[in-house]
């Protein structure tokens, strides 16, 4: 996780948009692999956080599969990593202090969005975020029940470097849980 952190550092400094931006892969209700873009909101030692609709694709799958993998991908430092593990919820209090950091706009969108639901017209879209614009116009947003966040407990982290000639760094670390030692092991590229 320390490498990781590293890592994560220097893409945050080289990275134009988003370098916490991460490919997630959970597996489909029909057994076929589903990825889509997220951002990660959260690491330490327990594993990496996001935050969704609990009722979008992504939970339903999650919710039925609960393992998934990552990617991120640094084109600017030529660098990959990938993580595999299990997939469990956040606390309500860690989803609860994560709602209310997020701007009220986007509080506001979380109740408005049936995400991965079929829309009937963006208008439809934008009066529910103004119905729900009005109902919170004073005080706090209150977070959504079906709304919240899932950590993947890493049971596999790898660290691919580009090198010249495709002679690429690739860096294994694998264990049997939380707590368990990582065992290190260099593959080909």
């Amino acid at each position: 996780m320390a490498l990781f952190a590293a890592w994560m550092s220097d893409a945050s400094a080289s990275e134009p948009r988003d370098p916490n931006a991460m490919t997630l892969a959970t597996v489909g209700t029909d057994g076929t692999p589903n990825a889509r873009m997220v951002l990660l909101k959260g690491t330490d030692e327990r594993g990496f956080v996001f935050y969704t609709n609990i009722d979008s694709a992504k939970g339903r799958e999650l919710d039925a599969h609960p393992a998934a993998a990552l990617v991120f991908h640094w084109k600017s430092l030529n660098r990959q990593i990938r993580v595999r593990g299990p997939v469990e919820p956040v606390t309500a209090a860690e989803a609860d202090a994560y709602f209310a950091s997020r701007p009220k706009q986007a509080q506001i969108g979380a109740w408005a969005s049936k995400q991965s639901q079929p829309l009937e017209s963006r208008l439809a879209f934008e009066k529910a975020v103004a119905v729900y614009a009005a109902k919170y116009a004073l005080g706090a947003v209150p977070r959504p029940p079906n709304w919240s966040g899932y950590r993947i407990v890493p049971r596999a982290i790898e660290f691919w470097q580009d090198r010249p000639f495709r002679l690429h760094d690739r860096v294994e670390f694998v264990r049997d849980g939380i707590g368990a030692p990582w065992n290190k092991t260099r593959l080909y590229p």
